[in-house]
């Protein structure tokens, strides 16, 4: 009983702050798609990473070589011989997972270049959802990109063209 006094509450409550409010939606990756420095800017990351990529593979298959050979001659080995090669190979599997996380981790040479180069764009175009908002009178603005959230949109509310034009983009 008093989860549905609650339920019933919250629908009110959500109805009640509805009322007279509009609502709209963006599409954003919609609108990068129509701005020529955002497709750049995502080439070049494309291309940065790929050459990062091209260059882990590398060292990833010199190790898997490496392994390869010493499995082969391991019984062959010396136990000094033995322990010097999982050494080796040990501290280049180390050098290559830290290169990865220099390149692609959470604060690595990938994520500051995509910072520099599609933040300030993300700005902009958030910067314009605000002012077609502030405009157009709307007290929420969802952005329906990749968003699971939305099961149906009325056209008619797409304001995505509007910050379109807004950036200087047509």
């Amino acid at each position: 009983m008093k989860e549905i006094s609650l339920s019933i509450l919250f629908v009110l409550m959500l109805g009640g702050i509805s009322f007279g409010q509009k609502f709209a939606f963006v599409d954003t990756d919609y609108v990068l798609s129509r701005i020529p420095t955002f497709k750049a800017a995502q080439e070049q990351l494309d291309k940065i990473s790929t050459q990062y990529e091209t260059e882990l593979q590398e060292k990833f298959k010199e190790i898997e070589q490496l392994t390869k050979d010493y499995q082969v001659e391991k019984i062959l080995l010396t136990d000094e011989m033995r322990k010097k090669r999982e050494k080796e190979i040990g501290t280049l599997e180390q050098s290559a997972k830290e290169l990865q996380a220099k390149y692609f981790g959470r604060d690595g040479m990938l994520f500051k270049k995509r910072e520099e180069l599609v933040k300030p764009i993300q700005d902009q175009v958030f910067n314009a959802v605000k002012e077609v908002a502030n405009e157009g009178g709307y007290a929420v603005i969802f952005d329906s990109a990749g968003s699971a959230n939305m099961l149906y949109t009325n056209p008619r509310y797409d304001k995505s063209d509007d910050v379109i034009k807004k950036l200087g983009y047509n």
